[in-house]
């Protein structure tokens, strides 16, 4: 029996809308802004059909929650899922990597389901298996252990014991040292070298899934895999500006 962690029914005339990276924060105030603006302007648009908003991680590029304290800007960005879901349109943030310390603020402030691990979520009885796209693979395993360390309580009580401008500044400086955000010709390996691919096929051979849709590797792509499976990665919106739509019946990958 497949885990279900959340079952939507598409209403008529209503789409289901996936979007990820938008790295809020880089490469400086004004280029973060400009996308802030952006990213608004696409959910404004998508409001008028949308019934349920997934966001796939990495919405930040360093965010962390201080009991009393969240990061300075993006003022608009909250803002307008705040009127979202004021509206009734369902919103789903999953943590990423670089956004991972979220600890009651969209879920208090924003009414935002937040989710810390990649589910098995049936649209219009599809299976869809969703998440950020990080940590898939064993062969990652200093990138897991780091991450199961960042992730661990007790790490985080001690770190949020340092003051916030020295705390989200340490995570300000280490999140800007990817390759992702510098280079515009990013390309996907081959298949056995991908772990999201490699992943996606592993679980196939156990269960039905008809759609992994997955942030974190900032290549837009969707393909089908094995038994009419499909494989989405949403992109970014550094470069890009993607996202996916699903009306119930087709999944499709679209720029704004």
């Amino acid at each position: 029996m497949i885990d279900i962690a959340k079952h939507i029914q598409v209403a008529g005339g209503k789409k289901i809308y996936f979007a990820s990276d938008f790295h809020f924060g880089i490469p400086d105030y004004k280029s973060s802004r400009e996308r802030e603006r952006l990213v608004c302007a696409w959910l404004d648009a998508i409001s008028k059909d949308a019934q349920h908003i997934f966001l796939l991680g990495d919405l930040f590029d360093a965010w962390m929650e201080y009991k009393r304290v969240v990061p300075k800007g993006n003022v608009r960005f909250l803002g307008k899922l705040a009127s979202l879901t004021d509206a009734g349109i369902g919103i789903t943030v999953f943590t990423g990597n670089h956004d991972l310390w979220m600890r009651g603020y969209f879920e208090k402030e924003l009414g935002i389901e937040v989710v810390k691990h990649a589910v098995n979520v049936s649209i219009n009885q599809k299976i869809f298996h969703i998440g950020h796209g990080d940590g898939l693979s064993s062969m990652e395993w200093r990138y897991n252990l780091m991450k199961y360390i960042l992730h661990h309580p007790i790490c985080q009580w001690l770190y949020r014991r340092i003051h916030p401008n020295t705390g989200i500044a340490i995570a300000d400086f280490f999140s800007r040292l990817g390759p992702k955000h510098k280079y515009k010709d990013l390309k996907m390996k081959p298949d056995h070298k991908e772990y999201q691919i490699q992943y996606a096929i592993q679980m196939l051979k156990h269960q039905r899934i008809d759609y992994f849709v997955f942030g974190h590797r900032h290549i837009p792509l969707h393909r089908k895999l094995l038994n009419n499976s499909e494989f989405v990665n949403l992109g970014d919106w550094i470069n890009y500006n993607t996202y996916a739509k699903f009306d119930g019946n087709l999944m499709t990958l679209e720029k704004y």
